[in-house]
């Protein structure tokens, strides 16, 4: 669809394959947002956010080092830190308002137009583009199938969590778990699902902009889109220990991937290995184990 209306295969890249597998994250949020339980929506945010740089990047670490070579993710890098602690001051009242909600919204916009301006003003031999175009169908005129997928594909969604949540609050209810840990845990490694899929599946191709790529434009989206649409649509109090242990783990995940992205070897190409990949998977096991203790 993307292709058929001329939009560049970089953008396309940095904004439909990363905004596409949060799809899950912001139908659970809003559904959760929406049925007033605001914990919910933001353990699924924050815990997706961790599973995608602890589960997702680390696992497909494992599977291939990744290479980060691209200068337009060596910026964003810091901009989702930047974008992380603006959000922890904006909830840090322990209330998700509708202002926090819009305030999040604005930021996705400025967040995309500053991504397709990159994209225009990148060169034309950059690796990430290169890895992109490699990955993305090249269709030159928009087809039923397209059309058939992409509204199939959102009616599953809204089914699926639908569902989900029900399943969520009923595991909430029947084990006494507050709805935070059920979204910081369960719900949050199911719909970061298809960021692992897309990011192991570029591994294994050797195309590591994509992999990278797909977890930090995913994890901004989580903050900016999911989480200001569901302050739109259920703003709402929430437990104040995702304030104290949750925001803070995220974002310690966050500056060690930045520290593993950027690397000390100057002179050539910055990679997050294998032994890293392990230590970012046994952190996020650390973590879910941690997150039961805490419950039980």
């Amino acid at each position: 669809m993307a292709h058929s209306l001329g939009i560049s295969t970089l953008v396309i890249g940095l904004t439909v394959v990363a905004f596409g597998t949060s799809a899950p994250e912001m139908l659970v949020s809003v559904m959760a947002a929406w049925q007033g339980n605001s914990g919910l929506a933001i353990g699924n945010v924050v815990g997706s956010n961790i599973a995608n740089i602890g589960l997702v990047l680390g696992v497909s670490a494992l599977v291939a080092p990744l290479v980060v070579r691209s200068q337009t993710l060596r910026r964003e890098f810091p901009l989702m830190l930047v974008v992380m602690l603006a959000s922890l001051a904006l909830l840090w009242d322990g209330d998700l308002s509708r202002l926090d909600g819009l305030l999040l919204l604005a930021g996705i916009v400025l967040l995309v137009r500053w991504t397709v301006h990159l994209a225009r003003s990148s060169r034309p031999d950059d690796s990430l583009a290169s890895e992109f175009a490699e990955e993305i169908p090249s269709t030159a005129s928009p087809s039923i199938r397209a059309w058939w997928l992409l509204l199939s594909g959102l009616v599953l969604l809204l089914i699926a969590s639908r569902l989900l949540v029900w399943g969520a609050m009923g595991i909430a209810e029947g084990y006494d778990v507050s709805d935070l840990v059920i979204g910081l845990s369960i719900v949050a490694v199911g719909t970061s699902l298809p960021e692992l899929a897309t990011s192991v599946a570029a591994a294994r191709k050797g195309e590591h902009g994509i992999a990278v790529g797909n977890v930090v434009g995913s994890n901004l989206f989580n903050i900016l889109a999911v989480l200001g649409f569901a302050g739109v649509i259920g703003p709402g109090r929430f437990e104040a220990a995702v304030l104290t242990r949750d925001f803070p783990l995220m974002i310690a995940f966050t500056v060690v991937l930045y520290i593993m992205a950027r690397g000390f070897n100057h002179t050539g190409p910055r990679r997050i290995n294998r032994c890293e990949g392990a230590v970012l998977l046994a952190a996020f096991a650390a973590y879910q184990i941690w997150l039961y203790h805490s419950v039980t």
